[in-house]
């Protein structure tokens, strides 16, 4: 049987991966340029990308890009096909918590709103820009990251279990629509992963949801990357439209 960490298992193809300059990106950014990807990173993070650049080699290229804008999207995504003429994978993992350890009728509007357009919105972007190159080539992987509090809710956390809830529905929406065109389109939903994103939330948010994870403890990036990295291979064929949890015993559906 062949195995999915292989040297080999994403020689020559494209992976174009948002939020790639650090976290959950750039861990997955890694596994697979490790594997034989070229790894294209969208950030709006300069300084960051040159550094994810740096450590990943000739394998990457690295665009500023928000994610949020159709415009600066679609001239990155131009770019990547000119040089490549192809985008194998698309990884949908910029995101941010906004506001949270706050109730619902304290949430800012304006907080919400910039949650949901870039935990949203950014993915829709990204995937309409990506897709028609896709769907000619009658192949592609999409994974959009979304989070167990999308499936269960975290209490303080309202634009981000919102958004999450959001991506893992266009997750299944956009895997039904294109069963039969050679694309899948799954999520990921993991529990607390140890990141930088993680580390910069109030301590008390953070045990509350450590709390409810039955291995009692947060899930690793290198955890993360090998599931998102078998998700995203040729290997995993049949499923579609699904949502992979990756949480400590936490999820219940």
């Amino acid at each position: 049987m062949k195995t999915f960490n292989s040297s080999e298992s994403f020689t020559d193809q494209v992976a174009i991966i948002t939020g790639g300059a650090d976290g959950l990106g750039f861990a997955l950014a890694s596994r697979l340029a490790a594997q034989g990807a070229k790894v294209i990173l969208f950030d709006v993070n300069e300084d960051k990308l040159s550094r994810a650049k740096s450590a990943l080699g000739e394998n990457c290229r690295i665009f500023v890009v928000n994610v949020t804008q159709p415009a600066e999207v679609q001239r990155a995504v131009q770019a990547v096909q000119d040089e490549f003429g192809r985008v194998d994978i698309l990884v949908n993992s910029a995101g941010i918590t906004g506001k949270t350890n706050v109730k619902s009728h304290e949430v800012s509007l304006e907080d919400f709103q910039r949650v949901m357009q870039l935990n949203v919105l950014g993915g829709l972007i990204t995937f309409q820009a990506v897709a028609p190159i896709m769907l000619k080539r009658h192949y592609g992987r999409v994974l959009n990251i979304a989070s167990i509090s999308g499936k269960e809710g975290n209490a303080g956390m309202l634009a981000y279990s919102t958004s999450k809830a959001a991506v893992i529905g266009m997750t299944k929406v956009q895997g039904k629509e294109y069963a039969e065109t050679g694309l899948t389109i799954n999520s990921l939903a993991p529990a607390v992963i140890e990141t930088e994103m993680v580390r910069t939330l109030p301590e008390e948010q953070v045990k509350y949801m450590t709390d409810k994870i039955p291995m009692k403890r947060c899930g690793t990036l290198e955890e993360l990357a090998a599931t998102a990295a078998f998700i995203v291979s040729a290997e995993n064929s049949f499923s579609t439209g699904f949502c992979f949890d990756l949480s400590g015993g936490r999820a219940t559906y």
